[in-house]
Parts: structure tokens; sequence; C-alpha cells
């Protein structure tokens, strides 16, 4: 299967209201561009060097998705063009994220990662951290008010069990929907990021409204 006819394939089974994310970390531009060609607009990575060198080089209607654990160091070098950040898992960073789209005149979106999985090498807030950070946000809005919080992301654990997964998903749909009606300038949760290759199916079923999907389409990172 080409990069084409697999994009295709997947794009067939996803609902409407679910977005992916073509993640393209390690792979070359030709192989984006396959994906651009055949109408994936998308693309998620997850190094910020990897994904500003293809920035330069892409066609410029491309949404690029910051998908992996974010330093706040390098956040200026994404600053001028990131669409969505994915990993956001502290005030830190997220006051970091505001200062350097400030510079760039832009308001960047985010979403905040909360740790589902029972492993311990996941990034991510815990319901209770996370609760404080949409207080600052909120409380913060004149202040934080170029970025904006549209939704949660998190990972399951890496893991066979089904029934795991399945509680793990469930659980960030119901902490989503516990936080759902709040509405700020620069906060109001819309899109819940959950699922990647292997899992995205049962994700979809648990309310996802993002997937992120990578050796599905490129086939497998070397």
């Amino acid at each position: 299967m080409s990069i084409q006819d697999n994009l295709h394939s997947i794009k067939a089974k996803l609902p409407e209201n679910v977005t992916l994310v073509a993640v393209s970390k390690t792979k070359p531009v030709s192989d984006l561009m396959e994906a651009y060609e055949a109408g994936q607009r998308i693309f998620g990575e997850n190094k910020i060097q990897e994904m500003t060198e293809k920035w330069e080089v892409m066609p410029k209607d491309i949404q690029w998705h910051m998908i992996g654990h974010v330093q706040t160091n390098k956040v200026k070098y994404m600053a001028p063009f990131v669409s969505l950040i994915h990993g956001v898992d502290s005030l830190k960073l997220l006051q970091e994220i505001n200062k350097q789209a400030q510079k760039n005149n832009r308001i960047i979106d985010c979403l905040l990662q909360v740790y589902i999985a029972e492993e311990e090498s996941k990034f991510g807030l815990d319901e209770e951290e996370l609760s404080e950070v949409l207080k600052q946000v909120q409380h913060d809005k004149n202040e934080l008010n170029h970025i904006r919080i549209v939704g949660l992301m998190g990972m399951a654990t890496f893991t066979n069990n089904q029934i795991q997964v399945k509680k793990e998903f469930s659980r960030l749909k119901t902490i989503f929907d516990k936080y759902s009606q709040l509405e700020t300038s620069n906060l109001k949760l819309q899109t819940l990021s959950m699922g990647m290759s292997g899992d995205y199916a049962l994700a979809i079923e648990c309310g996802s409204t993002m997937v992120r999907i990578g050796s599905s389409i490129f086939g497998n990172r070397n």
C-alpha cells in the first residue's frame, strides 16, 4: 500500500467529527509531500528542530502540530508557525508559549496533557494539577491572552489489554466533559486528542475528536 492508499483507507473509516493528525516524525519531506498531494494538511512532529526544518521547505497551508514533550527553551523556534501544541503539561510551559506567541503577534492553540496511563514514563497533569492550571488560565486571562486552551490530550498505557486502554480513554472523556462548560476568552475545550495507530478505533468509540496516526500511514519508523 502506498502512503496515499493508506491515507484514503484511514480517512474512509474516520467519522466526520474526527480530525486526523498524520504523525510524520522522522519521515523525509518526500513522504510528507506524498501525503500532502493526497489531501492531508495536518502533520504532527515531536521534535521542534525537525518540524521547523520541514515547515521552511513545505507548502504554507499546512497546519503543524507539536505532539512531543516540549522544553520551554525551544518554544521560540516554533512560535512563528505552530498551529497546535498537544503536550502542555505545566503552567510554566503555558506562560512561555504565551510569551513567545506575543512576540510573534499570534495566539497559539494548546491542549493540556492529562496523565491517564499506568506507566511511569508518560508526561502529563493529574486531575488536581489540571484543575489548578485551568483555574489559573481563567484567572490570568488578561495576561495569558496569546494562548487558547482548546482541549485535552492523553496517551493510554502501551498494552494489548483493551479493557485497560478503554478504561483510561473513558476516564479522560469524563474529565473532558467535567470541564467542557468552562469558557473564557482563552479557554474553551472542544478537542479531545487521544488514540494512535494501534488504538484509535477504541479512542473514537470513547469520544476522541482527534487521532494521531503515523505508522499506519507512513509505515514503520527505521
